[in-house]
């Protein structure tokens, strides 16, 4: 890691611990629903306009060329060939309900905000809930607290543990549910845990052994990512793209080989 790389790393780990307390505590003094954005289930709490805004001031602040590219507010553009990409709260939903599984992400990426193209730094993934910290850098590792990451080879797709999510739209969660009805036969069993931020991590951290999802936002998978791949996983869509919007799969790379054409196969790619 080089020491640029080790101060975006400390300066992401930083700030999202600072959010994460905030956003735990609005969540001791109840929720509101600030507005809705696709969907009346897809919400926007009053507490993810706060974090964000909080993430923003202090990345300005720290480094005022950078750019930003969040969740909840306007990208700006950056003149140091480096942007923050944020969620400010990842599972919304979950936050929304007091489930203990959301997070707040933040990535450092070197290039255009875009996921096609864009080299990720560095990255901090927090779970306030949890007080669990996943933190990676590019070439650096990725840790879960002070204790290192690292995927376990070997899987065997028919005892593997598979995480996905779903869209918004209500059209689109139906074609989704057909695909994991021909998936959930060939695996060990399926979870929708709700954040995918966490969801990349769990890959990281052996919860779960592969993740998969069509839709992701940036910053939906910006942080996560870089800790699934700096554990040992592969991060990517379907045919050597890069992970994005048309589909994420995580996964060891034994398992990724046998997962991707599967999925390729049922057509979550299109659904």
């Amino acid at each position: 890691m080089t020491v640029a790389t080790a101060e975006l790393l400390d300066l992401a780990r930083t700030i999202a611990l600072e959010a994460g307390e905030l956003v735990r505590s609005r969540r001791e003094q109840g929720v509101e629903v600030a507005a809705t954005k696709t969907a009346p289930e897809d919400i926007v709490t009053a507490a993810d306009r706060e974090s964000e805004d909080l993430i923003r001031g202090r990345l300005a602040d720290a480094r005022p060329g950078d750019g930003f590219f969040g969740e909840e507010s306007d990208a700006s553009v950056s003149s140091t060939g480096l942007t923050w990409i944020v969620d400010p709260i990842d599972g919304t939903v979950n936050y929304l309900y007091g489930i203990p599984a959301y997070a707040v992400s933040i990535a450092a990426v070197e290039g255009d905000p875009d996921p096609n193209t864009w080299r990720a730094l560095a990255s901090a993934v927090v779970n306030p809930a949890s007080g669990e910290v996943y933190t990676a850098s590019v070439g650096g590792g990725a840790f879960l607290g002070t204790s290192r990451l690292q995927v376990a080879t070997g899987k065997q797709l028919s005892l593997a543990l598979v995480g996905t999510g779903f869209s918004y739209d209500s059209r689109r969660r139906g074609l989704q549910a057909e695909a994991v009805s021909m998936l959930i036969p060939r695996v060990r069993d399926i979870r929708r845990i709700g954040s995918a931020a966490l969801d990349l991590c769990s890959v990281a951290s052996g919860r779960l052994d592969a993740y998969y999802e069509k839709g992701l936002k940036p910053w939906d998978h910006a942080g996560g990512a870089l800790v699934a791949s700096e554990a040992g996983a592969t991060v990517a869509g379907l045919h050597g793209a890069a992970a994005s919007r048309a589909l994420t799969i995580a996964a060891e790379p034994g398992l990724f080989a046998q997962l991707e054409p599967i999925l390729d196969e049922i057509g979550v790619a299109d659904r």
